[in-house]
């Protein structure tokens, strides 16, 4: 019931995430790899949800799976700060 209430805010959601993938790539070009993992884990998960709404198993699947990586990946980057 929550997936659909916040369907309402898709489209909202989708151009949040293009500003988010731009920054991401700035950060890629900067050479900031840690913040484009930051910046690209909500970026997933926002087109994970939009998969799940209009039931397209690849899209969904696959950025759960790029979001794993970016979970994985930050989590290593904060371990080897300790």
């Amino acid at each position: 019931m929550t997936l659909l209430r916040l369907a309402a805010y898709e489209q909202t959601m989708k151009w949040f995430a293009v500003l988010l993938g731009i920054l991401s790539t700035i950060c890629l070009v900067q050479g900031w790899p840690l913040a484009a993992m930051i910046l690209n884990l909500p970026f997933c998960l926002i087109w994970a949800y939009c998969g799940w709404l209009h039931t397209e198993p690849q899209l969904k699947y696959l950025n759960i799976l790029f979001s794993a990586l970016y979970v994985y990946g930050i989590g290593r980057a904060v371990l080897t700060m300790v």
